[in-house]
């Protein structure tokens, strides 16, 4: 009738706070599981609070990024399967701050959607206590934003900050590269998490997401969704033993586009393309799609996901070693002068 309001509630509009708080009681245990002995507190305070006393250093530098996993999260909600987009963006937030010699001490995650699924809402952060532990690494705080009306209800959106330490002179910034230094190459496990767009707009078109592709090994999803992988341990372990001038982690913009970040001004690249065998996944977008290798280049990170930049006369020995502990690592090209 005219003149009379129905009542609104929050819940009315759209954002359900009893979930927030089922949702943090689910997963308290598990993001506790991440705490180290600098962790101070619990969870569900205003900030999160870490221990900044740095035994073993002597002038400790703190290294910070924020990143997100890109349009990776339409694939994972078109196959409903959310627990590793929790882990790429750890580790992918975890590789660019071991790019300046950085070891990670603490990751906070910000999860936003149109309404809260708290199957879904566990199984992301569930990647995120996976990938913490893995990376030693603690979960110490985050934020569920629930905003209808802004995301649709089928909808999520993550983002990560990750805060490391350096010890001042040993931060890796590129300044010692020299004309003749070696690139070497890790391997990655495919896409990572950039390029989806280009990725989606050429297979999803041709292919279902749980078609089995003989050269793929795997369903289009499952190639799709491939973790993101860490290079903490395998880059550390060359770190604490050999010279290393520089590390790129290969995102968006491809290898050149990320290792020139690094290059000093007087030097620039040159790429063996045929260097390595690229991931399948790669020769089926750029066949299926027309693409031109050019594009490829510069969305995509081809098979290589972190370049170590060594002198030349350390390129064997750092080779053998990697070897020896599981890597396939392949010399991808050398710093030349301009």
């Amino acid at each position: 009738m005219e003149g009379i309001k129905l009542a609104q509630t929050y819940a009315k509009a759209g954002v359900d706070i009893g979930k927030g708080d089922r949702l943090v009681k689910h997963i308290k245990k598990a993001v506790r599981s991440t705490f180290n002995k600098s962790v101070i507190g619990g969870i569900g305070s205003f900030g999160a609070l870490f221990d900044g006393t740095f035994k073993g250093y002597q002038s400790p530098v703190l290294v910070s990024s924020v990143d997100g996993v890109g349009t990776k999260l339409m694939v994972a909600h078109m196959m409903n399967k959310h627990n590793t987009v929790g882990q790429d963006l750890v580790n992918h937030c975890v590789n660019d701050i071991l790019a300046c010699g950085a070891r990670p001490l603490f990751f906070m995650d910000y999860f936003a959607c149109g309404k809260l699924d708290l199957t879904i809402a566990r199984d992301v952060i569930d990647g995120f206590v996976k990938a913490c532990k893995e990376n030693r690494c603690s979960l110490i705080g985050g934020e569920t934003a629930e905003m209808p009306g802004f995301y649709n209800e089928n909808e999520y959106d993550l983002a990560g900050t990750i805060v490391g330490v350096v010890e001042k002179k040993k931060i890796i910034d590129g300044k010692r590269i020299r004309k003749g230094d070696v690139l070497v190459g890790l391997r990655s496990t495919g896409l990572h998490t950039n390029g989806y767009s280009l990725a989606r707009s050429v297979l999803l078109p041709v292919f279902r997401l749980d078609q089995h592709i003989d050269e793929l090994g795997s369903t289009v999803g499952e190639a799709l969704l491939a973790v993101h992988r860490s290079y903490l341990k395998p880059v550390q372990d060359v770190i604490g033993k050999f010279d290393v001038n520089g590390l790129s982690h290969i995102t968006g913009g491809g290898l050149v586009g990320n290792t020139m970040r690094i290059i000093p001004k007087n030097l620039k690249l040159k790429i063996d393309w045929s260097a390595w065998d690229r991931n399948a996944i790669f020769s089926l977008i750029q066949r299926v799609g027309s693409v031109p290798e050019e594009d490829m280049r510069q969305a995509f990170n081809l098979g290589i996901g972190l370049i170590i930049i060594i002198p030349p006369a350390q390129a064997d020995r750092v080779l053998r070693f990697l070897k020896r502990r599981g890597e396939l690592p392949v010399v991808v090209g050398e710093v030349v002068r301009r």
